[in-house]
């Protein structure tokens, strides 16, 4: 994906001049390319209580999932001369999860990647080291600008005479064009629905359990919508 860093610096340099700094007076914005080309932004916001101060970079990261989600690919942030400014250590992990290894951020001596501002980073990998879990379920790369959107189906099925689970993941009414059929992905076959389940919340927070006597049930996160009030499990 080709990057414009002067339009990434443009609107870092913009909604820097919306910063909450009256302790401080060091305003900053950042910007950041999201892996389906929409912008998103954020400034830092100050508070009495000194700790709790929220960077840009916090406000760009809630702001990406507010807007859809997906995955940074490349991030401008810059002081109040709009020149560009280093992550705090913090902001770098929220980067690395966020963006992974290869997000790039803008330098004063051209991009770094992550992988550079954070070397041996720690992420989920160390967790299912020590814990043993499953990874979470990988959305593929040309679905990822999906991740957040639409609804996954999980519902029982028959193989060889033994119930089993499979799931869609399907584009909600609305939803911008852009695929050639309502279904964007398939899953696999499982043994416990369980298992279903996370592969669905994995893509969307919207999963939707459909039981050997068809009944309906919510498993997704959130309270459970109107017409579907029952909670799976």
């Amino acid at each position: 994906m080709e990057i414009d860093w002067e339009r990434l610096r443009a609107a870092a340099t913009e909604v820097m001049r919306h910063a909450y700094v009256p302790y401080s007076k060091f305003p900053v914005g950042a910007a950041a390319l999201v892996d389906d080309g929409r912008v998103v932004v954020g400034c830092n916001v100050e508070n009495a209580a000194y700790g709790v101060v929220l960077c840009a970079e916090c406000g760009v990261v809630s702001s990406l999932h507010a807007t859809g989600g997906g995955r940074i690919v490349a991030l401008s942030c810059v002081d109040a001369t709009g020149e560009p400014l280093m992550p705090c250590g913090r902001c770098r992990q929220l980067l690395w999860e966020n963006g992974g290894p290869e997000c790039l951020i803008e330098a004063k001596g051209g991009p770094l990647r992550m992988t550079e501002l954070l070397p041996h980073a720690f992420d989920v990998a160390d967790m299912e080291a020590v814990t043993g879990e499953r990874p979470v379920p990988v959305v593929p790369d040309r679905l990822a600008a999906w991740r957040g959107r639409g609804t996954v189906f999980v519902h029982a099925d028959l193989s060889a005479g033994q119930q089993v689970w499979t799931a869609y993941w399907e584009r909600s009414a609305g939803d911008t064009e852009g695929t050639e059929t309502g279904v964007l992905e398939e899953g696999p076959t499982w043994d416990d629905p369980a298992e279903a389940i996370t592969w669905g919340l994995a893509r969307t927070p919207r999963v939707v359990v459909v039981d050997a006597s068809g009944a309906i049930f919510w498993a997704g996160e959130g309270e459970p919508p109107l017409e579907i009030p029952v909670r799976w499990g």
